[in-house]
This record gives C-alpha cells, structure tokens and sequence, in this order.
C-alpha cells in the first residue's frame, strides 16, 4: 500500500512540474515558423572574412561552405563599429586624447665594462738583454709610476754606462749627447743621475712603472731573452673605463655624443652609475643588427672592474621628426673627443687642445626651435608587422561610435607613440579595448587589424591549364563557381583533375565567378 502511494506521488510531482514548465517557458525558446525567421542577408568565409556574399555558397578562395552573417552590433560603415552602453561597459573601452607634448624615449641596452684604451700603456725592451728577476711576477697587480718591474742583464748597457762616465770625466761635450741615448732608452732623469753618482757601470738595470695602473699583462719570466721592441707589461689606469654597449639601429636615431647614459650592474643591485656617450660606432654589425655605444664612466673607487656585464638606459628626449632635445646641452660647445667638456661658448678643449664643436653640429635641436610630437598610447595601436590600426571615436554619435583608421607611427617613447599620419591633434583614440573592437570588427567581416585594406578580388584572367588569356565563350561551372579557358581541350583536361587547378588558382588569389547553375560551354 505504501509503495504504490509512494508511486502515485511522483507521478504527481513529474505532472506538475511539465504543466509548470509550459507556463514558465519563455516564448523566445521555441523556434519561429518559417515566415517569421529572417534569413540572413549576407553570407561570409569563416577563414576569409573579407569574402562578402548575397547568397549561400561556396569560399571563391578556400572554397569552404560559406556561414550566414550575424552580429549582435551595429555595423555602421565599412571600418566603422557602434557599440551600445552596456556593451560598451562590457568590453571596458577607454579612450584618451591625441596631444601634443613631449615624451621621453627609453633606449635599453647591454654590454659590459672594459678598459679606458687612451689609458692603456704598454712597457717594452729598449735595448736586447735577459730578464733576471720580476717584481711583478702576476698580472692583476697595481702599481704606481715610477714603481720597479723588472731587472735585466744587458751587455749593450753595461757599454752605455761606461760610454757616460768616459764621457763625463774626458768629453765632457758628449754628455749630453750620450744622457740623450738613455733617455731614448727609456731610463729616467733619476736613473741617470744615480748612475753618474755611482761612477761605475752595473750589470744589471731597473725596468720601472711608466704609469700607474692594474698590470693586465705579463708577457716575460725570469731568464726569458728579450729583443728589441718586445713588449714586457702592459698596464691599465682604472680611475676611468668604458661600458660598451650593443644598440639596435632602430634605436640609433636617439643616440647622440655626449647624451647621459644610467645602467646597473648585476655586482651592485639596486645602485645606478652614469656616463656619458663618447662615440657611436659607424658602422652596423651585420650578424646582430647592432653599432656599438661607447659610455665614459669615471672609476675612482675602482668598483666598475672590466668585464662586468651592465644593462643601461638611454632617456633622449624627443621632438617631432625624430630630433633629440636636450636643455642641458642646446646651445652649448662641446670637445669632439672628450664629451665631459662642455663649455657656453667656442673654445678649445681643456683635455687635448681640440676646437669645440657646436651640439647643435651634433644632432641637438635648440629648445626654441623644437616642437613637441603627436603622440598616442603604445596600448592604442594595433601592430602588424610595419602596419598600425587605431580606432578613433567619432563624436556626436547617439551610440559610441569607432572607426578603424590605419596610421603611421614613428619612434616610441616610454608608454607612448609618436605618430607621423593619420590622426589630429585632439581626435580621441580608444586606449584600452581596441583588441575587442578590432575582433568584433572581424567577426563581421570588415576590414581589421590582420586584413585593414580592402582586398580586391582578382578575377580569373588566364586559362589554369595553358596560362593564356582566357577565352569568355569557353568555361565550366564546377560546385557552383565558373572557370574560364582559354580554348576548348583545356575544360576536358580541368575536369580530370578540378582539385589540382582550383588549388592553384587558390594559392594565386584568384577570386572565381559564382553561379547558381552547373552548366558547361
């Protein structure tokens, strides 16, 4: 008896749940009779968007079945999109506005610490002999000018020596003729006097510091023989060094002489150093697209050792056309050779003597003379390869309205672009969400990011089979596309083998006529 209650019960509750459902369901869910149902207008290729069509039927390009053309959107014009309020607030579309000002561009690069070469001297034998005992006997060593190297055994000097003190005491006219060969030797006013004090000839003479410095090579040992001109030590001043960069030659236009340089090295976390550019390779290595920056750094502490790898920035500010700007040095005179030299005037430089050259003559535009750039978003262009999309709100619209606009972009600038065509000044472009419109834009089959030019369809002009100019009177309709030859013979040899010509036709962008009937001629 409980069982079949139980049963009576849920057969109830399933009744009623049917009748509730039939009451509850919304209209919209069951399908519209055919004569309600709007057919579609417009048929599109799912991989060819731009392909537009009346009628159902088959991609001229891919051949794929065409789909019908639906959006939720207005489509506006061609490259035009509107899109309602909620939706908008939906895709979170921001727009900011074209200005005029100047930026900062931020040029990256790496490279690593290496010597100062205008401080770089190099130690070598003046006279032949026999190296017998090192005082420097490792490379990595500082010494001082004026500090002992090395000690040699030379015969030729054992005979200069004597040749001074004979000279001295019988000839005293060919002293300074005789002093004059040491100095060329490489002896120093001390040595010479010490010897003429001694009065008598050694064995054995002091190879001494030219310069102070790191030794950073040692190419003798004890009891090695020397000739001539061959080189002993070479030593390096690291009071000053050279950080050499790698700079690509799209940034190279924003690199000038004497332009501040920051960079950091994985030795000192979190610290910065400065410099200062002194030379501009002339010349782009083939193999990494890259010139090489040369930056002066001053060394005093000696931190900066040769070798450390740095990552540096360049914050040229820049004007319209590309020109860089820099207050602190328009207008004013710099050393060609020494870019720390900079002076209000023409002069000479305090360093080497050179005349100082204008920054103007140095790729700097005086601040009276710059205009600032037209400037964007980065987050507002849309980038293909060498192409750039935008989309400009078009004002006083009932709904928010974007139009797709292709424009030229020059160089960036931090979180900006500066843009050389098509925008205004004051025109507003979306900042965030261009990719939503764009994709909607897509959807739709209107031109966008990826197909912004119209494409034109290219109509068949010659025979698939003979590659000769087609003939009008003689064609076959295939799957509802209609194929020119060029004479009669060509369609029977299409109709052996339609894929292998409609696939090269395909890859040649042949756009083929559509027909409603498959008939042939």
């Amino acid at each position: 008896m409980k069982t079949a209650r139980t049963i009576l019960v849920i057969a109830l509750a399933l009744g009623a749940g049917f009748v509730i459902r039939g009451y509850v369901t919304p209209s919209s869910s069951h399908p519209l009779p055919p004569s309600e149902q709007s057919a579609p207008e417009t048929w599109t290729c799912s991989m060819h968007p731009q392909i537009q069509l009346p009628k159902q039927g088959k991609c001229p390009i891919c051949f794929m079945d065409l789909i019908p053309l639906e959006s939720g959107m207005d489509s506006g014009g061609e490259r035009e999109i509107r899109v309602g309020d909620y939706a908008a607030s939906l895709m979170e579309l921001e727009t900011t506005v074209v200005e005029r000002r100047f930026a900062e561009a931020e040029i990256r690069m790496v490279g690593k610490v290496d010597y100062d070469e205008t401080r770089v001297s190099t130690i070598s034998a003046w006279v032949p002999g026999r190296i017998d005992r090192l005082f420097v006997d490792y490379t990595g060593m500082p010494v001082r000018a004026g500090d002992h190297l090395a000690e040699f055994y030379s015969p030729e000097l054992v005979n200069a020596q004597k040749e001074l003190l004979h000279a001295i005491r019988r000839s005293p006219e060919m002293v300074d003729a005789v002093r004059e060969k040491f100095r060329f030797w490489g002896f120093d006013t001390t040595q010479i006097e010490e010897l003429e004090k001694r009065g008598t000839a050694t064995d054995h003479m002091t190879i001494n510091a030219t310069a102070g410095g790191i030794v950073i090579h040692r190419n003798i040992s004890e009891g090695m023989y020397v000739e001539t001109g061959t080189k002993l030590f070479t030593i390096a001043d690291l009071s000053r060094v050279w950080i050499l960069l790698d700079a690509y030659e799209s940034d190279l236009n924003g690199l000038r002489y004497g332009s501040p340089v920051e960079f950091s090295t994985e030795a000192y976390p979190g610290e910065t150093f400065e410099g200062t550019i002194s030379f501009i390779a002339p010349m782009v290595n083939p193999m990494s697209r890259t010139a090489k920056v040369r930056v002066v750094v001053e060394n005093n502490d000696g931190r900066l050792k040769p070798g450390m790898f740095v990552r540096a920035i360049a914050r040229p500010r820049v004007a319209d056309g590309g020109r860089v700007m820099d207050p602190d040095l328009a207008g004013k005179w710099i050393s060609p050779m020494h870019p720390e030299v900079v002076k209000d005037g023409p002069g000479s430089c305090d360093v080497c003597g050179m005349p100082l050259v204008s920054a103007e003559s140095l790729g700097y535009v005086a601040a009276a003379e710059a205009n600032a750039p037209l400037l964007i978003p980065a987050t507002a262009a849309l980038k293909t390869g060498k192409r750039a999309v935008v989309y400009v709100e078009i004002p006083d619209q009932e709904k928010p309205t974007y139009e797709g606009r292709e424009v030229g972009l020059g160089a960036r600038l931090g979180d900006f672009y500066v843009v050389e065509s098509g925008l205004e000044e004051g025109e507003r472009v979306v900042s965030r969400g261009a990719f939503k419109l764009d994709a909607e834009l897509q959807i739709q089959a209107k031109p966008s990011m990826m197909s912004f030019r119209s494409q034109e369809p290219r109509a068949q002009t010659h025979c698939p089979v003979m590659g000769n100019p087609v003939n009008k009177e003689v064609y076959v309709d295939h799957e509802g596309l209609r194929i020119y030859f060029c004479c009669p013979g060509c369609d029977s040899t299409f109709k052996e083998d339609p894929g292998k010509y409609l696939k090269q036709m395909q890859a040649a962008g042949v756009v083929l006529e559509q027909v409603e009937h498959q008939h042939a001629h």
